[in-house]
């Protein structure tokens, strides 16, 4: 995929993101700035992607006990724009503050959220999977200080996991169904942190202080973007990863870009990812 790429059952015209965070193991004995859970040494990049295009457009580095909900702090948030998180992310300080910038917010809601019901909508049909749509008012002390205004509930059951889902959201403007069909496109920012460790080899770090390790980690970034421009740039059919399958065979080539992509004869064959080298 790349910039300007529909999504799939979604007619929605707003700019919509996802924001997750992936965790890099690493050693506490060679990196002990990089502190994660259990007394173990981790990296963690906390990523925000485009999901028309899945390209990153924020990314904040830390170690591994940065608590997800802090990057909501370190975002410039787009007004009128969607933001895809996880359960983790609910901070009802930081959501409010989005809410303030007239954006909008998609995360699963806490079992340990309480909240009054205000409004049901009942017109539901369940062959779709969605059990209810309800607008709340948040009731413990804290949390209704801190998000004051109404939110809305969805609560759709996942049918392939067994599982009831229960997303939490300030937008009032599209259908229960949308909300359930936008949280379904979070698994991109899965399949995107997959796709940079297997391909971008930023298991084995260069260097072990932070600022080696950061440089590593942005190195891996900025060769995933040029290589997703490139794809944009020449309209390639080829995948991003078919692409620099045929970078790294042509390093040393002297045929300009456009006539190797033109001419090159992708390998059907190929079953083992080629490691991109940089």
């Amino acid at each position: 995929m790349y910039a300007g790429t529909p999504i799939p059952n979604l007619v929605i015209d707003n700019e919509i993101f996802v924001l997750d965070s992936t965790s890099i193991s690493c050693s506490i004995n060679l990196m002990m700035w990089a502190e994660g859970k259990y007394e173990r040494g981790a990296v963690k990049m906390h990523t925000l992607i485009d999901l028309r295009g899945n390209i990153p457009t924020f990314i904040h580095i830390t170690d591994g006990k940065y608590h997800d909900s802090n990057a909501l702090d370190e975002i410039p948030f787009l007004s009128d724009a969607i933001y895809l998180m996880d359960k983790a992310y609910v901070d009802f300080k930081a959501l409010y503050h989005i809410q303030n910038l007239n954006a909008f917010f998609v995360p699963r809601a806490k079992e340990t959220m309480r909240y009054e019901v205000v409004e049901q909508n009942f017109n539901i049909n369940p062959t779709t999977g969605l059990r209810s749509d309800k607008t709340v008012m948040l009731t413990v002390k804290k949390s209704k200080k801190l998000y004051p205004e109404k939110l809305r509930l969805v609560e759709f059951y996942d049918e392939t996991n067994n599982e009831l889902l229960v997303f939490l959201t300030n937008n009032f403007g599209v259908s229960a169904l949308e909300v359930a069909r936008l949280y379904q496109n979070r698994w991109q920012i899965e399949v995107f942190f997959k796709w940079i460790k297997q391909n971008l080899t930023i298991k084995k770090f260069w260097g072990y202080s932070e600022n080696a390790v950061k440089i590593h980690l942005w190195v891996a970034i900025i060769a995933y973007l040029l290589v997703a421009y490139l794809k944009h740039a020449l309209k390639s059919d080829y995948s991003i990863y078919e692409i620099m399958q045929i970078l790294s065979v042509s390093a040393f080539d002297k045929t300009p870009i456009r006539e190797l992509f033109t001419d090159f004869q992708f390998n059907q064959n190929i079953k083992e990812p080629l490691l991109f080298e940089y």
